[in-house]
């Protein structure tokens, strides 16, 4: 298959992504086409589209490995499930699935650009394809999510000091706040001293969780290790 463009997005790191696109609405993204698909007739129409479906490349993965059972975080990291049954990146092969809103459509010296919200994926993720959604076919809201359900429970309550957080641009404070919220931590990481880190729009931001709180305590320039 051929990449046909790359999205932008403020994740440098895998850690802290949302597990699923949609859970941060805030969250943007821009998607830049490769120079042979640089077409305004090749996205003609899609502007009369709300959402679009992202197929993707998993990066980081090990391309030639893949485990029939794998151990969603949200089950605490102990119980195996098959992996078809999850959306883990150890696959045959490591194709994302991501179903994100169109803000707009912009026509730029690199060809048509897409912005987009609700993203769940690195910076400069490769990019397959790009379909509309349909909600006529493609929402199901009855349907039945398994062992996935349980992770729609979890939050955490944040707490981020005012001067910390104002290193941010306003626009985006409020998309950082959620991603906390949502936990990234494994769930297996129950230890109350460990420190985290989350690379975001070009800070690595540092915090502990204790009980049901997650405390910003540093928030220092990204440095790609």
């Amino acid at each position: 298959m051929k990449v046909i463009a790359y999205i932008y997005t403020d994740f440098e790191e895998k850690f802290g992504i949302p597990r699923q696109s949609g859970l941060v609405e805030g969250l943007k993204g821009r998607i830049i086409f490769e120079p042979e698909y640089r077409s305004l007739e090749a996205v003609r129409g899609l502007e009369e589209f709300d959402y679009l479906w992202l197929l993707w490349q998993f990066q980081g993965v090990d391309e030639d490995y893949w485990s029939p059972m794998v151990k969603p975080p949200r089950l605490g990291g102990k119980v195996r499930m098959g992996v078809f049954a999850t959306r883990s990146p150890f696959r045959p092969n490591a194709i994302g699935l991501s179903s994100v809103k169109l803000e707009r459509i912009e026509n730029s010296e690199e060809g048509p650009v897409l912005f987009v919200s609700g993203i769940d994926l690195r910076n400069r993720t490769p990019i397959y394809d790009i379909k509309p959604y349909l909600a006529y076919t493609d929402a199901h809201p009855k349907a039945r999510e398994g062992f996935a359900r349980e992770g729609k429970k979890h939050a955490l309550l944040v707490e981020f000091p005012e001067e910390l957080l104002g290193l941010f641009p306003r626009e985006k404070q409020e998309a950082l706040l959620e991603v906390l919220r949502q936990d990234p931590r494994p769930a297996y990481h129950d230890d109350e001293s460990r420190r985290y880190g989350v690379a975001f729009a070009g800070y690595d931001v540092r915090f502990r969780v204790r009980e049901n709180i997650l405390t910003v305590f540093e928030v220092v320039p990204y440095i790609p290790a």
